[in-house]
């Protein structure tokens, strides 16, 4: 199931909007993190950045062809070899990633789509034990350049109660300006 329409401009004006090493600082994505998931992965705007610092794979998934092709390409020419590109329906199926896999959970720029809590459940399960998930989405503003419709554009709170429903614990919220907030969860110890 396709998510309901983003807003995404070409690769050139979308990575414009971001500074991608210092965001995944913030959200805590650095050296000390293994296997991540990262739902919809686009130009690989972060997938790139992500799969230079962390010490595990990248599973980087979407629902496009082309975003899958850009990015397996972009990690050949970068010369990066852990980063696992997978062509994947997640808002239907999800990821395929046994519980417990992975060590992060990036869903940036993705709960518009229709059922975002049950994407955030499935983040939850394939997490370890006190991983991590972080949010990403355009803030909820008119006046933003791009992003989806403000009718289906989703505010950081209403963000926080999905994922605190969904069982994780909310650590911080960034203003990743100029037009994107930020939002870090944990899933408790066992």
């Amino acid at each position: 199931m396709k998510a309901r329409e983003s807003g995404m401009p070409d690769e050139l004006t979308w990575e414009g909007f971001f500074k991608p090493p210092e965001i995944l600082h913030s959200m805590g994505i650095d050296d000390t993190v293994g296997n991540v998931a990262e739902f919809g992965c686009g130009y690989g705007t972060f997938t790139i950045p992500t799969a230079r610092v962390i010490c595990g794979k990248i599973y980087a998934f979407d629902i496009e062809p082309e975003m899958i092709k850009k990015v397996s390409t972009r990690s050949t020419e970068s010369g990066i070899n852990n980063v696992v590109a997978e062509l994947r329906d997640f808002a239907e199926s999800g990821s395929g990633l046994a519980d417990g896999s992975v060590s992060y959970a990036m869903l940036f720029n993705i709960l518009h789509l229709e059922f975002p809590e049950e994407l955030l459940k499935e983040a939850y399960r394939i997490l370890e034990s006190g991983g991590k998930a972080g949010i990403i989405h355009w803030n909820y503003d008119a006046s933003t350049p791009r992003g989806p419709p403000m009718q289906i554009r989703p505010r950081p709170e209403r963000c926080i109660e999905w994922a605190v429903a969904s069982g994780f614990y909310f650590i911080k919220r960034l203003n990743l300006r100029p037009y994107h907030y930020g939002l870090v969860f944990q899933k408790p110890y066992r």
